[in-house]
């Protein structure tokens, strides 16, 4: 286990070395500012093209009410996954590049991949029936749940510190499927109202209206529901300890093949017979679905332990107050905050608020996971950047956060006296540890970080509100 100073260290010499150097003399590659101006232009251009190949296969019309069809499920599941996230939400710019991922990127290269597979199969046998049957049930799952995956690899890899979890996983996966499958059902919209043009249907009784049905009404969460059991493999590998390489590679290619095995088996349900897509949709898709919504909430209580059980430690440091804990731990407690601050202070205070409560719950996430032997070796450093954001907001929130206290009630039952792990200056140099009291307003948990204000200059006047303690034993 790797051990580092209890404290971040200041460089002591020059930044003109070959670290300070390499910074100063990036190559322009190397810029942020390139890399998202390449992604926006590689996903900008995907778009532009998925756009001409579906209006080319649709019509104009087509393509215009295939839009408008398709449009209707995307804000519910959305809004969906946002509601799952909403203990510790990431941020706005991860959604937008999932969505359009999906939409654009991954819609492109299943389209692509699978009509050359499809082709080239159809060549090769001479049977074009067969090919297009083996190319739905085969190729396309491989192709598909492959590019949606892609989202959800970068934002593991590049978006560390907001990929903590299995919600995180669920909600990155589910909505980059979720914007494939709104290009995919423009392209299906589009296409079956071009057939209806050519055969006068119209009503109920069309092509338009029996695919709307079963796309838009029936099965919209069908790709969420593959997808995201890549998202959970991510997610589990999250919470693997930095040294467990094999789980780390395992999980997540365990998850993206059930996935795929899903996949193919619902696209493989139109051959069972007349009524083999109404089998396999009673019988396996809404289990399914229900069963991962039922794990996805369970784990979303989990958190929320987690934030109830973590949080106390700070509290008993002086950097909470001591009702917060229990508050932040409440997801009634917390939207009660955020109302009160924006009934008496406006807007901007219930933001202040919101973004209180998420740097709290990444702090108590952070901690488990240090406690769990988890921890990167940024784990101090983390620590004082979440402590740091917290000092800056801490007039506006604990008010609201105090005050939602008071409303839920009753108080939680006194919980017994909490025996922290050691875990700390050995192991993590947290600056915690079996020999080391929790720090006291006197001390300073954040040197060498101007933005922190020092609990030693800046003793915080606390008003714990005596009537109200839920750790009061």
């Amino acid at each position: 286990m790797a051990t580092f100073p209890p404290y971040p260290t200041q460089p002591s010499g020059p930044t003109d070395g070959p670290v300070g150097g390499a910074l100063r003399h990036a190559h322009w590659w190397q810029r942020s500012w390139v890399r998202y101006g390449a992604l926006t232009s590689l996903l900008a251009l995907s778009g532009l093209v998925i756009l001409a190949l579906v209006r080319e296969q649709t019509g104009t019309e087509g393509f215009l009410v295939g839009l408008g069809l398709a449009v209707f499920p995307v804000p519910l599941l959305v809004a969906a996954f946002r509601w799952l996230d909403r203990v510790e939400p990431g941020p706005w710019r991860n959604l937008l590049f999932a969505f359009a991922w999906g939409a654009c990127a991954a819609a492109l290269i299943a389209i692509v991949a699978n009509s050359f597979a499809t082709r080239w199969i159809a060549t090769a046998t001479a049977d074009p029936s067969g090919a297009d049957t083996l190319g739905a049930t085969v190729i396309a799952p491989i192709v598909e749940e492959s590019a949606k995956a892609a989202a959800v690899l970068l934002i593991y890899l590049f978006r560390r510190r907001d990929f903590t979890g299995i919600v995180d996983g669920v909600v990155i996966a589910g909505v980059t499927a979720t914007g494939f499958a709104f290009t995919e059902n423009i392209l299906y919209l589009g296409t079956a109202f071009g057939t209806d043009q050519l055969t006068g249907d119209s009503g109920i009784a069309s092509v338009t209206a029996a695919t709307f049905f079963v796309r838009i009404v029936m099965s919209p969460f069908a790709h969420p529901l593959f997808t995201v059991l890549t998202g959970i493999g991510f997610g589990i590998s999250a919470l693997s300890g930095e040294r467990q390489h094999v789980r780390r590679v395992l999980l997540p290619l365990s998850g993206l093949l059930l996935a795929m095995s899903m996949h193919a088996f619902w696209n493989s349900s139109s051959t069972f017979g007349d009524y083999g897509f109404f089998a396999v949709y009673a019988a396996f898709m809404v289990p399914a679905f229900g069963l991962l919504t039922w794990l996805v909430i369970w784990t979303r209580q989990r958190e929320l332990r987690t934030v109830r059980a973590e949080l106390p430690a700070y509290a008993m440091a002086g950097w909470l107050a001591p009702a917060e804990p229990y508050a932040l731990g409440s997801m009634r407690a917390r939207r009660l905050a955020r109302e009160y601050a924006r009934r008496h202070l406006g807007r901007p205070a219930a933001r202040e608020v919101a973004q209180y409560e998420a740097y709290a719950t990444s702090l108590a996430f952070l901690r488990h996971r240090g406690r769990l032997g988890r921890a990167g070796a940024d784990f101090v450093v983390r620590e004082q950047e979440l402590l740091g954001e917290l000092w800056q907001r801490r007039a506006v929130a604990r008010p609201a956060l105090d005050h939602a206290a008071r409303t839920i009630a009753p108080a939680p039952a006194p919980a017994p006296p909490v025996t922290w792990p050691p875990y700390g200056r050995q192991e993590y140099g947290y600056g915690y540890g079996p020999t080391t009291p929790y720090p006291s307003y006197s001390q300073n948990l954040s040197p060498g970080l101007g933005h922190i204000p020092s609990p030693s200059h800046h003793r915080p006047v606390y008003d714990p509100y005596p009537a109200y303690n839920p750790y009061r034993s």
